[in-house]
């Protein structure tokens, strides 16, 4: 068994494809942080847009969006730090890595990412 896209140690099928069907399955904004990793290296737009809040959603950019996502490789995702995003949170950050190659290039995308519940769920708000 393979570990899942996102690093954790379990199959793609017990992490991140439970929040991939059902959103409400991410207990913590780490856990939302982790299948949006794991959405973008599978391409995943409509994913990567529900979990997206409202009011900061890029819907016009979805397709631009899914076409760089499978344009690079994906390396691995580090999780740097964490700021509440609990299951008893309303809000929390999550700083990661993200690791990629592109152009033959290894690159980083570093971010501290803010994340709320809307709807009862957690939702990326931005950073």
């Amino acid at each position: 068994m393979s570990n899942c896209y996102c690093g954790r140690e379990s199959s793609y099928t017990a992490c991140c494809k439970i929040i991939h069907l059902n959103i409400q399955e991410a207990i913590t904004a780490e856990d939302l942080m982790r299948s949006r990793y794991s959405a973008f290296v599978l391409g995943k737009g409509d994913y990567l847009m529900k979990s997206h809040h409202s009011t900061t959603r890029p819907l016009k950019e979805k397709d631009e969006i899914v076409a760089w996502a499978k344009s690079v490789k994906w390396i691995r995702l580090e999780i740097l730090h964490t700021t509440k995003g609990t299951n008893t949170d309303i809000e929390g950050t999550v700083e990661f890595s993200a690791f990629f190659y592109e152009n033959g290039e290894v690159r980083v995308i570093h971010e501290k990412s803010k994340f709320v519940r809307e709807h009862d769920c957690w939702v990326y708000l931005g950073s």
